[in-house]
């Protein structure tokens, strides 16, 4: 099959469908002031006396999210459940006298409220002895991973983080292995044999076009190297955009307000991530009490009620097959975004196209671009008009256009 007409799997469907996640980077460097810590960090720091992981999760879903993602093990390799594998966990710190489980607490809580679940699991661990030991590491790494594959229920996602393992060598046939046989609907981040690959940068935004069909991705920020993926990667491999509401500020920070991100901001975000067909994975780091921060709960609210605003409600939709494809209104209206989505489960057909909009009796062009992918948002010259239509002008076979959507969004 050609490349370009590689297809996703229904995994991957459901997972771009999703649009919106939330990552949670939380642990002991929450009470350190610090992105990295080094493994040397006493558990005896971690105390978040007021954790509700309920409180993170109805955020989430409130604000329109629909998975979201916690950092179960961190470079430093402080882990946040009761870990067999080391005495670096919740198991020594004094939260719950050491009876804690954060990821139990997380898990319990998507279960609740409907949320999909997934894990972060950092491959370079800056606390284990073994990890000088490749081997012996990745008998150790199997055995964390297992937990937590095995211990909370299905998960949406496994996150692997190339940061600090650039030219190390991990047994990614095993890992890989371990993830297909414990959670075989989850997806698979960037390492070893992805089913979603990292964008290539951590500002939320991926480049136009950005086809979903890949042969390999940025390992870290920290290298150009390229991941050498393992043979049975699909062709098919969509990008997640992650980014933190707070300018490169991944865990909470005392008096860092000034850095939370502007709703101005996010929404171009949006734009460039989900509208380009990727996903978007904010995060909102919860502070030492064990809470997400109260302006950037109000913050990420906001974000998910403009979202709503602009896009919740179309002037009317059209879908069909073919290379030309009109949507006529109910009656004339101001249109300012097109939002246009392919069928991608044929693959991803449209290489060009045009949108245009008849104004006056004639057809005038107000968009163009080429990719289309899951999703691709236009926002064009406030138009009054009646009727929308794309013309694919590139195609790699029949469009098959799932949704072409008008909306009088205002900005």
């Amino acid at each position: 099959m050609n490349q370009r007409l590689a297809v996703p799997t229904p995994q991957q469907l459901a997972w771009q469908d999703l649009e919106l996640g939330m990552f949670f980077h939380f642990g002991i460097n929450t009470y350190c002031d610090q992105e990295w810590g080094d493994g040397t960090d006493s558990p005896e720091l971690f105390n978040p006396a007021e954790l509700d992981a309920r409180q993170w999760i109805r955020t989430a879903k409130e604000a329109g999210f629909n998975y979201v993602i916690l950092t179960a093990k961190h470079h430093d390799g402080f882990c946040l459940w009761p870990t067999k594998t080391t005495d670096y966990s919740v198991r020594s710190s004094p939260w719950k006298n050491g009876q804690g489980d954060v990821v139990r607490e997380v898990a319990d809580a998507c279960r609740e409220e409907g949320m999909k679940f997934g894990l972060y699991v950092s491959p370079w661990d800056r606390n284990a002895p073994c990890y000088a030991d490749p081997a012996a590491y990745d008998d150790f790494y199997a055995e964390q991973l297992t937990e937590l594959l095995t211990g909370y229920g299905p998960l949406v996602e496994v996150w692997f983080d190339g940061a600090g393992s650039e030219g190390r060598e991990y047994d990614w046939k095993r890992i890989i292995g371990l993830v297909k046989q414990h959670q075989p609907d989850a997806m698979i981040f960037n390492m070893g044999a992805p089913t979603i690959r990292w964008v290539g940068n951590e500002d939320g935004v991926a480049p136009y076009p950005c086809w979903n069909t890949a042969e390999s991705a940025r390992v870290s920020m920290f290298t150009s190297d390229m991941n050498t993926w393992m043979e049975e990667t699909p062709g098919w491999v969509p990008a997640e955009c992650d980014v933190p509401i707070r300018k490169r500020h991944w865990f909470w920070h005392p008096n860092d307000e000034q850095s939370l991100h502007s709703l101005e901001h996010l929404m171009d975000l949006y734009y460039r991530s989900v509208g380009h067909g990727t996903t978007l994975l904010l995060n909102v780091s919860p502070d030492k009490r064990g809470l997400l921060p109260e302006p950037d709960t109000e913050r990420v609210l906001e974000f998910g009620a403009e979202i709503r605003r602009r896009f919740g409600q179309p002037l009317g939709s059209a879908s069909g097959t073919g290379s030309e494809l009109e949507l006529a209104l109910d009656e004339e209206a101001l249109v300012d975004h097109v939002v246009t989505m392919e069928n991608i489960a044929h693959g991803e057909r449209v290489h060009a196209y045009t949108i245009e909009a008849e104004v006056g009796g004639e057809w005038k062009p107000v968009a163009a671009g080429s990719a289309i992918g899951h999703k691709k948002i236009d926002r064009i010259e406030p138009t009054r008009t009646s009727r929308v239509r794309i013309r694919v002008t590139e195609e790699a076979a029949e469009p098959h256009i799932r949704s072409l959507a008008a909306y009088s969004a205002g900005e």
